[in-house]
């Protein structure tokens, strides 16, 4: 199974019930840039556990779980 993070990203803003703007300013972006973020299949390590952190939620299991 193919794991697209940036559609993960934006499934789990939605279902907290934050806005995009609520999540660019946690990371310091501006919307666009968060917009790109959600078109990407795979992001950077450190990228992803910062929006982890942020969102509360472990992002990385999408992985661990197909191993």
């Amino acid at each position: 199974m193919q794991i697209h993070i940036g559609n993960l990203i934006r499934d789990e803003l939605r279902r907290q019930g934050h806005t995009n703007q609520w999540l660019a300013d946690q990371l310091d972006i501006d919307r666009r840039t968060l917009q790109r973020l959600y078109n990407k299949p795979s992001i950077d390590t450190q990228q992803l556990f910062r929006i982890s952190k942020i969102l509360g939620v472990d992002l990385f299991k999408h992985y661990s779980e197909q191993l």
